[in-house]
């Protein structure tokens, strides 16, 4: 199988193999805590530090470790780096770490994290499985942040409200109330909207796949016949 260029490893994490969009893994934490930016923007960040250190661990130790263990030993790289994200959460940002509760340890059974370390970090170099983790992880990230965003206007009226919790007390003026005296939309901001929202955009995306794909064939050169020159032998009366 012909490796993949790192072109092609970024657009598979953010476009055509979005792990949120397209394999639809990690939906549980997606879904439970997008209810506003800021919680959509730490449990991305703390994602992507578990997923690219994981890959990278697993791609360093590939050819040590026997198809026996390999999964196990996976799992317990992948639970070390949610603890150290967990500690370093609690350290520095101890506020929304007690927001997203049990959705931090929960990166341990994430699939998508697994499903990367198995089936491309323990079978490509370091550097691809690096940008593999990092890609796959900005792409599940901005899908957060993109439901998140979308709930809190929406539910609330308001964007970026209580960025203080994860960029400290300077981000609290960052809060931008897009309607005045907004009644809350309670629908949206439950787990039901979350279903509703995450719909919308999956639609979204499969109209503008589509689109590419028809544009892309309708730029192709369209196949002529050429005429051919018959010989003709004998007498013709």
């Amino acid at each position: 199988m012909a490796s993949k260029s790192l072109q092609q490893i970024s657009l598979d994490g953010l476009w055509f193999n979005n792990p949120a969009l397209v394999q639809l893994l990690g939906l549980c934490p997606l879904l439970a805590v997008t209810g506003t930016v800021v919680n959509a923007l730490g449990l991305g960040l703390a994602t992507m530090m578990v997923l690219v250190g994981s890959n990278v661990s697993v791609s360093l130790i590939r050819n040590h470790v026997s198809d026996a263990v390999r999964l196990p030993a996976f799992v317990m790289i992948i639970a070390s780096f949610v603890t150290v994200t967990e500690l370093v959460m609690q350290a520095f940002t101890y506020e929304l770490y007690q927001v997203l509760g049990i959705f931090i340890p929960l990166i341990v059974t994430n699939c998508a994290i697994l499903g990367r370390a198995d089936a491309f970090a323990c079978k490509n170099p370091i550097l691809p499985a690096a940008v593999d983790g990092f890609m796959m992880a900005l792409g599940f990230a901005l899908v957060l942040v993109l439901l998140g965003a979308m709930r809190e206007i929406l539910g609330q009226g308001v964007i970026f409200s209580d960025m203080q919790l994860l960029f400290g007390p300077a981000a609290a003026e960052w809060k931008i109330e897009l309607v005045k005296d907004y009644p809350d939309f309670l629908f949206a901001i439950l787990p039901p909207g979350a279903f509703v929202a995450m719909g919308l955009i999956i639609a979204l995306k499969n109209i503008l796949d589509e689109r590419i794909k028809a544009k892309a064939e309708a730029q192709k050169a369209p196949v002529e016949a050429g005429s051919k020159r018959v010989r003709v032998t004998g007498k013709i009366s």
